[in-house]
């Protein structure tokens, strides 16, 4: 397969790194061949780019930046941090880490090797 790359997809959401100058970014949408990002905080000029500029961010890289593990832009996760911010840790902690695992792991995608 020399000279061959398969076509790599983000999902809205997804932590990457735009290889060029390793800036850290959200996946915003992909579209017409390009990927639309943002900062992870929400602050600054969303950028677009080809995909074959960006890779997945690690995990020790989503966590520098402060990052909890499962903050993915999905709106159960966003109503569930919520609710583990009020109440501070325990039962609610558990829910957040437990939708996580069962709907944004990689095993749950059936894939192998989670960042």
């Amino acid at each position: 397969m020399d000279g061959f790359r398969a076509a790599v997809t983000y999902r809205p959401g997804s932590y990457v790194v735009d290889v060029r100058d390793s800036r850290l970014a959200q996946v915003v949408e992909a579209a017409d061949g390009l990927v639309h990002v943002r900062s992870p905080s929400g602050g600054g000029e969303p950028w677009t780019l080809p995909p074959a500029a960006l890779r997945l961010a690690t995990r020790e890289e989503r966590q520098a930046a402060g990052l909890r593990p499962y903050q993915t832009g999905c709106d159960e996760c966003a109503a569930l941090e919520a609710v583990r911010r009020a109440a501070g840790s325990g039962d609610a902690t558990a829910a957040a880490y437990t939708h996580w695992i069962v709907a944004h792991s990689a095993s749950a995608m059936g894939m192998r090797g989670s960042n």
